[in-house]
């Protein structure tokens, strides 16, 4: 049984981040890195189910979700760094596709990922980026404030 608390759900999202990485720097598929974080990693606090659905769902959608996100940027987006871009296509996918995760805690936990896994400066270019997109994909949220 999968664990679906925050934390359980935050540590799925940092596992993520993880394998898009690794996906970027090896050339690995989705389905490669996500057996190698079962075999390498202790999962029993973590959503693994939601892990699978954000990993499988970001891979499937890669290309929509970086159209997404380069008209909020202040620059190209292949000159993003690898932390970043997954962070946001993390944070882009919850926002489109997981309506039922309140805008503010997709915004904080790519904050979150960047200020821990980025470089000096990530979390603040995550922060805007997400917000620019909440803005689009989450009108009633941002209505009810």
């Amino acid at each position: 049984m999968s664990k679906q608390t925050p934390a359980a759900r935050s540590k799925a999202r940092r596992f993520v981040l993880q394998a898009l990485y690794q996906m970027k720097l090896s050339g690995c598929t989705a389905a490669e890195v996500e057996t190698q974080l079962f075999q390498d990693h202790d999962m029993k606090n973590v959503d693994t189910e939601y892990l699978h659905e954000l990993l499988s769902g970001i891979n499937r959608r890669k290309g929509e979700l970086a159209d997404l996100v380069a008209p909020k940027l202040d620059r190209k987006y292949e000159e993003l760094d690898p932390v970043e871009v997954a962070a946001l296509l993390i944070g882009s996918f919850e926002l489109s596709e997981r309506v039922d995760i309140p805008y503010r805690v997709v915004i904080n936990e790519g904050v979150e990922l960047a200020k821990r896994f980025g470089a000096a400066e990530s979390h603040k270019l995550i922060n805007s980026v997400l917000d620019k997109l909440a803005k689009d994909h989450r009108e009633n949220e941002f209505g009810r404030r």
